[in-house]
Order: C-alpha cells, then structure tokens, then sequence
C-alpha cells in the first residue's frame, strides 16, 4: 500500500442534523379521521445537532483511514461551527464555498419511540453546489458524485469526465431528481456506481436497464443491503461483501457514507474488490456504533484487528 496513495475529490452536500426525540408514538397523536386539517406539537426534550451532508461524512471517515478527501460543497452563513469541527478534525476546507446569502442545509429530524421519523430538509446553500468547479481542485486521483443540488450533480459528473478524471456516481437520496436519460447520462460518464438496495431497484425503473447493462458500461456496480451485506458487480464477477460483525447498533444514520469513503479508500489504494468491500462493510460497521454521523473513531491497530476477523 503506498504512502501516498492520491486525493479524492468529494462533490457532494454539507449539512447540519437536528435529531429530536419523541417520547411518544406518532401514532398515538395523528387522528385519521383529522388527517385532512393536520395540527400537531410534539415536545421533545432529547435534541443534539450533528455535523454531517455526504461531503463532509466521507471526508471524515476518509480521513480515519489516514486518506486525504477534499470535500467540494457549497455552505451558508451560519458555517462557523461546522468549519470549527472541521479544523480539529483536520478535513481540509479547500473547496467549501461560503454562500452568503443562505443558510447551510439542514435536516430536521424528528424520531418517536417506534424509530418513524418526520423529516424536514432545508437545502440551503447546497441549491449553489453548481458554483463550484471540478476543474479548481489540483491533483486529484479519482473523485465521486454524491448528493447535492440537481445542477451541481450535472456539472461535476460532466466536468470529471472532461477532466478524465474518473468518478463514482452515488446520488443517494438525490436520485428522484433525476431521469431515466438523465441517469443514463451519469452511468456513460462514471466508472463506478454505487447505490443501495432501493435505489437500484429505481434505477432499473427508471432505465429500465439491468445489472449487466450497468456493468458493461462502468468497472463495477456497488449494492449495498443494509444488515444483508452489499454486492459488487463487474463485468465477470458477483462479489458478495457479508455484513461486518457489529458491536452494538446504535445509529445507521451516515452508514452509507462511512461505507463510500471504505470504497474510495480501496480504489485509491489500488486494491481487490474484495478486500475493498470488506473495508467498507467494517466502516458502517464502526459508524453504527455511534451516534451521528462524525462522532466514531478508531486506531489503525484497532481497524486491522477487526478487518482480519471479518474477511
């Protein structure tokens, strides 16, 4: 494994999470003969703030794997936290343009005793993710596409493939935006596309295409299942990637960000998909130990250690 393996460039969201907790069942509140003239106030006395956008979770977990991820997002005025965070985490800021005018995304997480979640997004700033440009970042190995705002994804996906740079396609819960031509677009431009269960199931919807049209476009096809593990397809082969044994399972949120930067730690390391699936099933493993999405941590003995009894 070399010492210096090379950059990522992450084009993608950051966003502040508030997660409030309900000591009720929504159930117990919403009246469906009143579904029609909705009126409900929930107290909730367990609230945190999380950092966190798909930018910013894979450059920190890539940082945990003594990595270098430059995160590629566009933020508002209220940033000043999350750039404290980011400084003594030591994630390079390099390419998080500070829009004025708006506010950082945010999601509003409301979550009652059964695990149902209510969920308000503000994108913010990320709707300017198109501001930046690929072609500002120097020196980049490989790069990937997550989600972020619609035209930004556009862009960065056009300007990798004009760089020859090339890119993972993830558009997580990005992908409603999209059309079937338009993620047809995104698969012709990436090497690597990488999508959990549902979203491969929308995919195939929407394109109607199947695995081995994906795989006979891009290197390989990454599906990940939650507790079931995740695939990966390339042209010849069909990896299966069991689950890493989990500690204790606190919370899944940013799991599939932990598992993306074990992904593009493989990728730039030049190693096997196997071994490759192995660090990213153990990277949501760690994650959902912890609460948040930022907040887990680990020594490299320690990593290597789990590693060797999971594969």
């Amino acid at each position: 494994m070399s010492d210096h393996p090379g950059r990522a460039l992450i084009c993608g969201s950051m966003a502040y999470d508030t997660i409030m907790v309900f000591g009720d069942r929504f159930a117990n509140h919403i009246l469906p003969d009143k579904i029609h003239m909705l009126n409900l106030s929930f107290l909730v006395p367990q609230m945190r703030r999380e950092f966190g956008g798909c930018a910013g979770n894979i450059a920190y977990n890539l940082k945990l794997l003594g990595d270098v991820g430059l995160p590629m997002a566009t933020v508002g005025s209220d940033f000043a936290a999350y750039r404290e965070w980011m400084e003594r985490t030591a994630v390079p800021q390099d390419h998080v343009r500070v829009i004025d005018s708006a506010l950082t995304a945010q999601a509003f997480i409301t979550t009652d005793l059964d695990d149902n979640q209510i969920t308000a997004f503000h994108p913010g700033a990320m709707q300017y993710s198109h501001e930046n440009r690929v072609s500002d970042a120097r020196d980049i190995t490989l790069g990937i596409v997550a989600p972020a705002g619609r035209e930004g994804m556009i862009h960065h996906a056009s300007q990798f493939a004009e760089a020859k740079i090339p890119f993972i396609f993830d558009p997580g819960q990005g992908l409603p935006m999209f059309s079937g031509e338009d993620l047809e677009h995104f698969v012709a431009q990436a090497k690597w596309v990488s999508v959990n269960e549902y979203e491969w199931q929308l995919v195939q919807q929407k394109t109607g295409w199947s695995q081995r049209d994906v795989t006979n476009q891009v290197d390989a096809l990454i599906v990940t299942r939650g507790a079931e593990g995740s695939t990966i397809y390339t042209h010849g082969s069909e990896i299966h990637i069991p689950p890493a044994p989990v500690r204790a399972v606190v919370d899944p949120t940013g799991c599939g960000d932990a598992y993306r930067a074990g992904l593009i730690h493989g990728l730039l390391h030049g190693l096997d998909w196997k071994t490759t699936g192995h660090i990213a099933s153990l990277m949501g493993a760690i994650k959902i130990e912890s609460r948040g999405t930022q907040n887990h941590c680990f020594t490299r003995g320690d990593f290597a250690a789990r590693l060797a009894a999971a594969a």
